[in-house]
């Protein structure tokens, strides 16, 4: 995933070739996958507190430990799968985010029993198209976030507060948050318009 150099991006992208990739080929690209767009969600959680990179850099890691974020699979884990990742030095092993994980598998089933969709619950929020952001400004939550935060809780799902699923709406392009002097902010076309 090689981004080429010399392009006006958002600023934090250019902080490591790493986040530079994640920028040109993933952030605020329109995910409508459901088991992605959970998949994301639980990522963002184990982020809580540190920096994006350090997910990007375990990701697949993370990926081998939850069994592809399968949420069948991951909803099945029991205490010796609970006791394994705790241990596991190529995720980020709170016990907290571990089993908010699990209980994201569940909840995701729940709401796939209930006959609710949760690709089509996340892009509700946005009328099923991406909010542009055209300030230039990125908060770190909005009254949206809140809300989309309110409904994943009362849904059973934990690390899904409001700061954290702004983030999340932005990485899966619920929200398009380019800066404005970034090749990629809706004034400029965009590379990619989903994935």
């Amino acid at each position: 995933m090689n981004s080429e150099p010399g392009i006006p991006r958002c600023t934090w992208a250019e902080s490591s070739p790493l986040m530079c990739a994640y920028h040109d080929h993933e952030w605020g690209l329109p995910v409508r996958d459901g088991r992605e767009l959970w998949e994301t969600l639980m990522l963002e959680g184990f982020q809580a507190g540190l920096s994006w990179s350090v997910i990007l850099r375990r990701r697949e890691t993370f990926r081998e430990a939850f069994q592809g974020f399968i949420p069948e699979r991951v909803a099945r884990f029991t205490e010796a799968d609970i006791a394994r990742l705790v241990v596991n030095p190529g995720i980020i092993r709170s016990r907290a985010k571990i089993e908010a994980t699990i209980g994201g598998a569940r909840a995701y089933l729940a709401m796939q029993k209930a006959g609710e969709d949760f690709s089509a619950f996340a892009w509700s929020f946005v009328d099923g198209k991406p909010l542009q952001n055209k300030t230039g400004t990125v908060q770190a939550k909005t009254p949206l976030s809140e809300k989309l935060s309110a409904a994943l809780k009362k849904r059973g799902f934990k690390f899904v507060g409001p700061v954290i699923v702004y983030a999340w709406m932005q990485a899966v392009g619920l929200v398009d948050d380019h800066m404005t002097g970034c090749f990629k902010h809706v004034s400029a076309t965009p590379l990619n318009t989903q994935r």
